[in-house]
């Protein structure tokens, strides 16, 4: 097809270019963030004096 004009080509680009940024963010969106359900987790720290 090297006998399109250059502007077919551009459009053709753009085109292809916008279809592939609405596909992504549609999937970005579209995704529910995972809510924790068990809350703030305790982490125990056990502190140790070492007597050297």
């Amino acid at each position: 097809m090297p006998q399109m004009m250059p502007m077919e080509w551009t459009m053709l680009y753009i085109m292809f270019l916008t279809t592939f940024l609405m596909f992504n963010i549609m999937n970005y969106f579209t995704q529910s963030p995972q809510t924790p359900i068990e809350g703030k987790k305790i982490i125990n720290i056990n502190k140790m004096n070492w007597k050297w």
